[in-house]
């Protein structure tokens, strides 16, 4: 699927920054920050500045081609959406790893709450944080 830029993912004008930032994204598989992704780019010898990444991982979260969920100390972090679907997460607080979560009733309710309170094109956010399995045994407390 390509949209209107060409390049899945991007919207407008796709610029080989963007590019850049999209395929980066693309390649994690976990949750990342926008630091931390400026990083791994700059490791492999691009010149994206931070504001470039900055910008596209906004635009693709507003497109909807990035999930964003915050961190335990309020930074955002994004993760590629590879298609179309709005999902939310439960994300360990000390390793940082994810898995999608039923969310249908989160949804129902929020379908719910829009067409009773007359309001359109509402959006919401949802952050679950715990600590994983893995971490819990880690730390002698599984």
């Amino acid at each position: 699927m390509k949209d209107r830029g060409g390049e899945v993912g991007l919207i407008g004008r796709p610029t080989p920054q963007r590019t850049e930032v999209l395929r980066a994204l693309a390649g994690r598989g976990e949750f990342v920050s926008a630091q931390l992704l400026h990083a791994g780019l700059l490791a492999v010898g691009s010149r994206v500045g931070l504001s470039t990444v900055y910008r596209t991982l906004t635009a693709l979260a507003t497109a909807g081609r990035a999930d964003v969920v915050r961190d335990v100390n309020g930074e955002k972090l994004f993760r590629y959406r590879p298609d179309e679907d709005h999902r939310h997460y439960l994300i360990c607080r000390h390793c940082g790893s994810s898995v999608p979560v039923d969310s249908g009733p989160v949804e129902a309710w929020a379908d719910e709450v829009a067409r009773t309170s007359g309001f359109a094109q509402v959006q919401h956010t949802v952050e679950l944080a715990g600590v994983c399995a893995d971490c819990l045994a880690a730390d002698g407390e599984g």
